[in-house]
């Protein structure tokens, strides 16, 4: 499965992805504007790979100028249904369709990953104005949390991926980030209560269980179901995550 039609896989389920997915804290967008060195507030903003907006939302609520780009058919439908009023442009960040020079900030929320740095950082470096930023930044589950890794760990083993010695909260910057940029980097605590239900419903939208075989995947989700509900009899879960975000100024 490639890249690309692996990213494609979430336009089938774009209401359940914006009804289930977590947003972002605001303590993320302070360390955005500290790092960058740009106030969002009048700022001309690309949230690339924006999906149903659930970024785009939270930038646009501090008075950023925003234009979501969105490869998707079906997540840009979903886009419109959320954020009418939004400028959304049809592209990804491998060929942005924006002027040469035209943002003050770059943003991925969640999407970077889909790209090819080969391509989309010349593309960033095109579009963003001379002293402008690149913001690059993931929600994952807090390392610190003993039912989040044990629940990690049976994903892990579902999809045949070795199980790290010691989870780590610095995973995404070793993983994700590009050679040849300065990246600043910051690590944002914070959490949300929600159903078991909701739940297991923001699992489902991620694209290893999109792409999986339906019967096992149902069948994960049925046994990982009952797991939660005995840990939690009160049927609801505390989801802690650790956003990673990381800044250049390219």
């Amino acid at each position: 499965m490639t890249k690309p039609v692996q990213a494609r896989s979430f336009d089938a389920i774009a209401a359940d992805y914006d009804a289930h997915r977590p947003s972002y804290p605001p303590a993320l967008f302070d360390a955005v504007e500290e790092l960058a060195g740009v106030e969002l507030a009048g700022a001309r903003v690309a949230d690339v790979g924006a999906g149903t907006g659930l970024g785009t939302a939270r930038l646009r609520e501090r008075g950023a100028r925003v234009t979501a780009v969105e490869p998707g058919d079906g997540m840009a439908e979903q886009f419109r249904r959320s954020l009418p009023d939004v400028s959304l442009v049809r592209g990804d960040g491998n060929s942005l369709p924006l002027r040469t020079g035209s943002m003050d900030l770059i943003t991925y929320a969640q999407s970077w990953h889909w790209t090819d740095p080969a391509r989309s950082i010349p593309e960033a470096r095109r579009v963003l104005r001379q002293g402008g930023a690149l913001a690059l930044w993931w929600n994952d589950g807090d390392p610190s949390v003993e039912w989040l890794v044990d629940q990690e760990n049976r994903m892990r083993v579902f999809f045949g991926v070795e199980i790290p010695a010691v989870p780590s909260h610095r995973a995404r910057f070793r993983a994700e980030l590009p050679d040849g940029l300065d990246f600043r980097t910051r690590q944002v605590a914070w959490s949300r209560r929600v159903p078991i239900d909701a739940h297991v419903a923001n699992l489902a939208t991620h694209s290893d269980f999109l792409i999986g075989d339906p019967a096992a995947v149902r069948d994960y989700f049925d046994r990982e179901r009952a797991l939660l509900t005995a840990l939690f009899p009160d049927g609801e879960v505390e989801e802690a995550y650790l956003v990673s975000l990381a800044v250049a100024h390219p």
